[in-house]
């Protein structure tokens, strides 16, 4: 019912993809849900392809993922609200988090989103109108022996300054290339959702980086190693 006592209007179904779309992301998420003894348990991943189509979850890709796993509308889109991950609405080609969780925000990270916010003209969410760049400020990156941290497309740049993030802003929307600090030579937000569905990644560079810990992650390890020379060999660093 609505506030005023009328009932609602049947819900429209979404719509569904073109004949050609469809046919090539069936054969996507086949290859996907033949990796699980579980199909339910492809959805994940699912999510990420359709995220890879269209540059976020709609309703006609959580119509298309209950379609193929046997699932309901509501139980698929249960899921892709509960991950930060999905986007709900399109953005841009390249999705910039900034930590704002309490190392980042200490170290300069809530200057940082100021920053980029009056350097881009949006906020929080927001998309530049060319489409290149999406901003959101993040709860935590996980990486807090590098604070300030920026994500772009799940990818670090690490000890990131006001200037240093807005140069980086800046390279992405004249379409040069990005390199982050642990990581190999950044691609699209569709790009980074199809490897995350589990498919190749189209980079040349990126089979050779990745994110290992740098010395700053490392600090523990070998401390725990003075107290116990027995311990775990120290991991390979690869920084960029």
């Amino acid at each position: 019912m609505t506030d005023l006592g009328m009932p609602r209007p049947p819900a429209q179904p979404a719509p569904g993809y073109p004949a050609d779309v469809r046919a090539r992301l069936e054969a996507d998420a086949r290859e996907i849900i033949g990796r699980y003894p579980q199909s339910r348990s492809a959805l994940l991943p699912l999510l990420h392809l359709v995220q890879a189509e269209e540059g976020y979850v709609s309703p006609s890709g959580i119509e298309f993922c209950a379609d193929m796993l046997g699932l309901s509308a509501a139980d698929v889109t249960g899921v892709a609200t509960f991950y930060s991950m999905y986007r709900r609405e399109n953005g841009g080609d390249f999705h910039v988090g900034v930590c704002t969780n309490t190392l980042c925000a200490v170290m300069g990270g809530d200057e940082i989103f100021a920053t980029l916010k009056d350097h881009l003209g949006v906020g929080n969410k927001g998309t530049t109108p060319d489409g290149s760049v999406t901003l959101e400020h993040i709860e935590c990156n996980a990486a807090c022996d590098y604070a300030p941290v920026v994500m772009v497309n799940w990818e670090f740049f690490d000890n990131v300054t006001p200037a240093s993030a807005r140069e980086l802003v800046d390279r992405l929307r004249a379409g040069r290339p990005a390199t982050p600090s642990r990581g190999a030579t950044l691609c699209t937000f569709r790009e980074t959702a199809r490897v995350l569905a589990g498919f190749p990644d189209p980079r040349p560079d990126a089979v050779d980086e990745g994110g290992a810990g740098g010395t700053p992650s490392l600090v523990g390890l070998r401390i725990a190693r003075g107290h116990n020379p027995d311990g775990p060999d120290e991991p390979t660093e690869k920084r960029a």
